[in-house]
């Protein structure tokens, strides 16, 4: 099929369109002349890649102005979904999403979400299926209806990302197009490409077409004012992010004075253990065009470059770095495309941050390198990170992915290095059958944190999983697709001590009226845990296992649920010990625009192990019960009102104290732990205005709060009593304006 495409998508897209085309939301045939004519839509949720339930029509167009896209989607008027949605929403409504990868090598996609109210979201695709919805983009869009269909027009700007220069006056882009039904959950898409495969943005169809260039200068200054509550205090700040684009081949990001007040707020995290929580950064200056920095390898959220270190606790403990400056530049040279980032904070604890990548598309291949440097003078610190990593795609159902880490660690005078390396390979047969083999050393002394982000080092690790996909189900199956999954994996730490040997069997289901249903069992063999004692000493511990269900229903009438469930053992009493936890969240819609929700969540773990000083551990049974309630309403697609609490109460009282020996075993201890309690509240008041694109009134009021206390206590007496905290309360207000010149 795409043999036979490309001679027709280069035919069409390389036409002169004969009028503008005007974003309006209504295709008129007239402004559509010589557009690329879209209607082979096959499903590709579930993977069948039969022909699309309703028809799907679409037109693709090349313009001075940028790339045009139109979409006419026939639906009966009853079972359109009306609900408005906010910017970036997860929700399962109509929609129609637009994706592109401009310089046709598989590295970085954009992609451009409509839905049948107009609400929009736009994210970068990386690693060929990893979606990042933190970047925002300014492009054009508008929607229409009839009794017979819903239409969509976008218009995505030339300098919206950067690209690499064409050849003859022609640029070879790639290009995916897909249309959800709210009420089923079907997705069509052309080509049948999936998000769902290893090889997404691969599978996309090559489009040629006139090169176009644009260029940009963009400056939003911002204000702001914050008042503190608490201590009585005002603060007023003022800023600029700038952004200039000559030409597709370079662009250049700057920040001065960055303001990052709270306007998002972070989801509360009670942690105890010796990991640290990873949190995304919604920070515009390093969302935008971030995806030439995205170096990550399979271990969960690991990245060279973690945003969130920039302006992150300061060195010496207090409070947050003063961000001075950050510049960050993008570019390319042929197939060849770089990136430079700079950031430095202030005073004599301030970081400064710097990162060098390049990357090279060699057609079934891309050979990439990233070097990162952080100088912290307060510690007297520096760490240097070096990364090559190789996607190989020698086939259409083969795919290699190679990551190679070193660090090198200058502290006081002392020298540290050492090195890592993932592979990960992909096999997609027939009939839904899919192989995956996947491996990962980290040594003992690879640091990337400094600018990263890893959870731990000190890894060995293997794994095989078999899966097969079922979508010919019978119709009166309330299935539409299932997907059963077989893993096996081990990991070792680089001192050799087992850490896990595990047997995961799991289920992923999508039904017919839209629901998304997923099962999974883990049996897990006797370990050791090396990082509870933070050096003190290794923990044995017995085998367990942990069985965990997710059910998610989109909105139907009124009401939306997601539920959760899991029953798990672990600890030092293995599978003598059984906890569980339940999350229930409903959703009521007053309206298509005005929502509430209230949820709850209980947790109880029996033998939950907590660590108290040198090779002090302490057996727990904590309970915790937490609250999550709110509203959004989406008054205007330009305004919304959002209020967000959550309210967590958590009881963990002693069960037992124990020393652990060198061998790794736990004996009893009279030595003195103490029950505790934790409360935290995490309260927002949001209200968003959009009067120019990308240019945004603020009004945001935050309360929040965090006690722990040396006794235990029911934890719905702690929930309760965790309203009255008030360690923070502020009024924040921000206005930023973007000038395009």
């Amino acid at each position: 099929m795409r043999a036979t495409l490309l001679p027709i998508l280069t035919f069409a897209a390389l036409s002169t369109p004969a009028f503008a085309v005007e974003i309006d939301g209504r295709i008129d045939p007239a402004e559509w002349e010589g557009a690329r004519h879209v209607t082979d839509f096959r499903k590709v949720q579930p993977l069948s890649l039969e022909p699309a339930t309703l028809p799907t029509q679409a037109w693709i167009l090349a313009t001075p102005e940028g790339l045009a896209v139109a979409f006419r989607n026939e639906q009966p008027m009853d079972t359109r979904t009306r609900q408005r949605v906010r910017r970036d929403f997860e929700e399962q409504v109509d929609r129609v999403n637009l994706m592109i990868d401009y310089d046709g090598d598989a590295r970085t996609g954009y992609n451009f979400t409509v839905s049948s109210t107009d609400g929009i979201s736009d994210a970068v695709i990386t690693n060929e299926n990893q979606f990042n919805d933190d970047w925002d983009g300014n492009w054009r869009h508008a929607v229409s209806e009839d009794d017979t269909s819903w239409s969509v027009e976008m218009l995505i700007p030339w300098y919206i990302a950067p690209m690499r220069e064409g050849k003859d006056g022609v640029r070879t882009v790639r290009i995916y197009l897909d249309r959800v039904t709210g009420s089923t959950g079907e997705r069509a898409a052309w080509p049948g490409a999936s998000y769902t495969r290893p090889r997404f943005l691969s599978d996309f169809a090559p489009v040629e077409m006139p090169q176009y260039d644009q260029s940009l200068l963009a400056i939003t200054p911002y204000v702001s004012g914050l008042y503190d509550n608490i201590s009585g205090d005002s603060d007023f700040d003022g800023g600029a992010d700038i952004f200039w684009k000559p030409n597709g081949q370079f662009q250049l990001s700057a920040t001065i004075n960055p303001d990052f007040g709270q306007v998002e707020s972070d989801d509360l995290v009670v942690n105890f253990d010796a990991t640290e929580t990873f949190i995304s950064d919604k920070r515009p200056f390093f969302t935008e065009n971030q995806g030439i920095f995205e170096f990550t390898t399979p271990s969960d959220y690991s990245q060279l470059l973690y945003t969130r270190r920039v302006g992150g606790p300061a060195d010496d403990g207090n409070g947050a770095g003063d961000i001075t400056a950050a510049v960050k530049l993008n570019g390319s040279i042929g197939a060849t495309k770089y990136g430079v980032f700079a950031a430095d904070e202030a005073d004599e604890v301030g970081r400064t941050f710097g990162a060098v990548r390049v990357v090279r598309d060699l057609a079934k291949q891309n050979l990439g390198a990233m070097v990162t440097y952080v100088d912290r003078p307060f510690l007297d610190r520096t760490a240097t990170v070096m990364g090559v990593d190789h996607n190989w795609r020698p086939t259409a159902k083969l795919s290699v992915e190679t990551r190679v880490i070193g660090s090198q660690i200058d502290e006081q005078g002392r020298t540290t290095d050492d090195n890592g390396a993932t592979m990960w390979v992909n096999y997609e047969m027939d009939h839904g059958w899919r192989q995956q083999w996947l491996a990962m050393h980290f040594g003992n002394e690879l640091e990337i944190n400094d600018f990263g982000y890893l959870q731990r080092n000190s890894t060995n690790y293997l794994n095989w999983q078999v899966m097969r996909r079922f979508t010919d189900l019978p119709k009166e199956s309330r299935y539409a697709m299932k997907d059963w999954r077989a893993r096996i994996s081990g990991t070792d730490s680089d001192h050799g001590d087992r850490l896990s040997r595990q047997l995961r069997i799991s289920r992923e289901g999508n039904l017919r009226n839209g629901s998304y249903e997923y099962a999974q069992i883990n049996i897990n063999g006797a370990g050791i845990d090396d990082l509870l004692t933070r050096g003190n000493g290794i923990v044995d511990k017995p085998a367990n296992f942990n069985a965990f269900y997710e059910y998610e229903r989109p909105r139907k009438g009124d009401w939306a649920w997601d539920t959760e469930a899991e029953v798990f053992s672990g600890g030092l009493a293995g599978n003598d010990k059984i906890g569980y936890n339940l999350r229930v969240q409903p959703t009521y819609f007053i309206s298509d625009a005005f929502s509430v929700y209230l949820g709850g969540f209980y947790e109880r773990i029996p033998s939950w192990l907590v660590w108290q000083q040198d090779n002090l551990i302490g057996e727990f049974e904590e309970r915790m019960l937490q609250v999550d309630a709110g509203l959004d309403w989406t008054i205007t697609n330009k305004q919304e009102l959002r209020v967000k609490m959550q309210a967590i109460g958590l009881d963990a009282g002693i069960q037992q104290a124990y020393r652990v020996l060198p061998g790794g075993a736990s004996v009893a201890s009279e030595d003195l732990v103490e029950d505790f309690s934790v409360r935290n509240l995490g309260f927002q008041i949001r209200y968003r205005y959009e009067f120019a694109p990308l240019s945004y009134l603020y009004v945001v009021y935050g309360r929040g709060g965090y006690q722990q206390d040396p006794f235990t206590e029911r934890a719905s007496d702690l929930l309760r009593d965790s309203l009255d905290l008030r360690d923070d309360e502020q009024l924040l207000v921000k206005l930023s304006y973007r000038f395009e010149l």
